[in-house]
């Protein structure tokens, strides 16, 4: 209620939800939670990170161009609730900086208790809330409406765009508003995406169709804009500076930094021979190629991994056998996924994935007598 009594029924489902989160916190619904503001520097720089920072002005330009924008505030968040984007009306920003609602604010539920910033986070759905549905006695006088918007191509949550005001000022089309403002800038995001990809297969395309050796051109993100003599999915893992990467069909290949991306191609003969030398102390993975050799020195654990794997030949091995394996049963497969997922960050993708087993192209073998499994 806008008066901050007693509300006459009971609360939705999503308010309730977040209040009874607020109460597990421990947070003061009188107003008294410490504030958290990030520093102007990190501030600029979580906008640099953001890919918010590209539909930004699309998004003043939908929401602050409307009769209702007269009485509301536009705020952008990133993923953690920190407020990198506001705009909108003077008078509710001169408002909105007494409850601390300004740019670099953390707007999350564990900060300043239910909104709906923080609440469609906790929730990641569309939250709109009214006045004495906030948690703090401080915001009643307010409403909000949010809806987090996602990075089109992979899902991620990028962080929520809201619209905040006068609670007697509420305009009913303001959620709709909103929605169809995040849709359009999800679409704008995906369209961007396209359009870069495509510059950079226009751009080192050309480069590479001379040549009829294998290569791929990517984005930072490991997605591709350009394939030849490959056949990959839509994304590989994203190139690291100097560490190759196996790529089926064209072998061991080291990334080239170019503007935009990485180009891929060949650091040497298409088949790799590596060595899991189990005499050595520690144990080490040769990985021999024309190009430059790769000696990555290697845990028990990732020893035995690498082991069991060779062992198993193509055929590969499951993460419940390897789980039996190392720890003598298969209730720990969970853990053997993050080992070999953290081993094959290590040595690019050598590793291929159910079963594990080694990549197409690699040849392994295995020096030295094999550990036997480490105490659990």
């Amino acid at each position: 209620m806008v008066t901050g009594g007693p509300p006459p029924s009971p609360p939705r489902d999503i308010v309730a939800r977040s209040w009874q989160r607020m109460l597990r916190l421990g947070l003061d619904p009188g107003g008294g939670n410490r504030r958290v503001h990030s520093a102007e520097a990190d501030v600029e720089s979580r906008r640099h990170r953001s890919k918010l920072r590209l539909i930004v002005d699309e998004l003043r330009s939908v929401l602050l161009r409307t009769p209702a924008s007269a009485g509301f505030i536009l705020v952008v968040t990133d993923a953690d609730g920190v407020i990198l984007w506001r705009d909108g009306a003077s008078r509710a920003k001169r408002q909105a900086d007494g409850l601390g609602f300004v740019e670099g604010a953390h707007w999350s539920e564990s900060v300043v208790g239910t909104n709906a910033i923080g609440t469609a986070l906790a929730e990641e759905a569309p939250v709109q809330l009214f006045s004495a549905e906030h948690f703090e006695t401080s915001q009643h006088p307010w409403y909000c409406s949010a809806v987090p918007i996602h990075d089109p191509s992979d899902g991620q949550l990028l962080g929520v765009v809201d619209i905040s005001g006068p609670a007697l000022t509420l305009h009913p089309t303001v959620q709709s508003l909103v929605t169809t403002a995040v849709r359009l800038a999800e679409a704008r995001l995906l369209l961007g995406h396209q359009e870069r990809l495509g510059g950079l297969r226009d751009r080192y395309s050309p480069m590479l169709s001379a040549s009829r050796e294998p290569a791929l051109i990517v984005d930072d993100d490991g997605w591709v804009a350009y394939r030849q003599g490959v056949t990959t999915r839509e994304r590989i893992e994203a190139p690291i500076p100097e560490r190759t990467v196996l790529i089926p069909g064209a072998g061991l290949c080291l990334p080239e930094r170019v503007t935009g991306g990485w180009v891929l191609r060949p650091a040497g003969d298409r088949q790799t021979s590596v060595t899991l030398r189990l005499e050595t102390d520690p144990a080490v993975l040769d990985v021999a190629s024309s190009a430059d050799p790769l000696v990555v020195p290697l845990t028990p654990r990732r020893a035995q991994i690498l082991a069991a794997i060779t062992s198993a030949g193509q055929a590969g091995v499951s993460a419940s056998a390897l789980s039996t394996l190392l720890y003598g049963d298969a209730d720990h497969v969970v853990t053997v996924r993050a080992e070999v997922s953290r081993l094959r960050r290590s040595i690019g993708a050598l590793i291929a994935t159910r079963p594990y087993r080694w990549a197409e192209g690699v040849n392994a073998r295995i020096e030295g007598a094999q550990p036997r499994p480490a105490p659990r």
